[in-house]
């Protein structure tokens, strides 16, 4: 059966990388957000006691900040030297939203309740372009405030105090929201459809039938 090669292996490996410290960032850092509940402790002692959590914690923001920049710097390579500046922000090939993908989500629900047709998306659907935005404004937002909390003694010398007041509610708050939005939606969205089920390889495998790419 024809394939179709969706994403390089620039991408999967990225991909991986943010998996991994995604699931490391979570498990040590909700115990300390949920410090009173029976599974914090037990957790920690999983992971090796609250300093051993904080490595873990530290070592996957080193990995988040990795992959954030590599990204940057793949699209700034892209845009500039292989499109050479001849890209249209808002057409069917980019991941911005445009007046498309509203029409997609009214469609969207019309379909849902029977009222209509699946609408034909672009290359990327409303709803990848949500997932990726999310974490592009939560890498940014929670790495920030993360910064902050992680070296107070410099941001001390010229931030006031009540910017780590702020720092650590963005960090606790987005670092929640982000992990309830990608363990519920975006599995669902990714995984759980009944068209996926029971998972969609197409991330590791990079390549996605012809078939499936008609459909979609």
């Amino acid at each position: 059966m024809a394939e179709i090669k969706r994403f390089n292996a620039y991408h999967r490996w990225l991909h991986v990388a943010m998996a991994v410290s995604f699931i490391g960032l979570v498990a040590s850092g909700m115990p300390l957000k949920y410090a009173n509940a029976p599974w914090a402790a037990w957790l920690m002692r999983l992971l090796g006691g609250y300093y051993a959590a904080g490595l873990i914690h530290r070592i996957c923001a080193v990995i988040t900040f990795g992959y954030f920049a590599a990204h940057i710097g793949y699209v700034i390579y892209d845009i500039a030297v292989v499109r050479k500046f001849r890209f249209n922000i808002i057409g069917p090939d980019s991941m911005v939203p445009w007046l498309k993908d509203l029409e997609d989500i009214y469609l969207s629900f019309r379909w849902f309740f029977g009222m209509g047709p699946r609408p034909q998306f672009d290359r990327f659907t409303y709803w990848e372009k949500f997932d990726y935005w999310a974490v592009f404004w939560g890498v940014g937002m929670i790495g920030v405030s993360g910064l902050f909390l992680w070296f107070p003694e410099f941001f001390g010398r010229f931030m006031p105090g009540w910017a780590f007041n702020i720092a650590t509610v963005i960090h606790s708050d987005e670092a929640l929201l982000a992990a309830g939005f990608i363990f519920t939606i975006h599995y669902f969205n990714t995984h759980l459809r009944p068209e996926k089920f029971p998972m969609d390889p197409v991330i590791f495998s990079g390549r996605l039938t012809l078939h499936e790419l008609q459909h979609d």
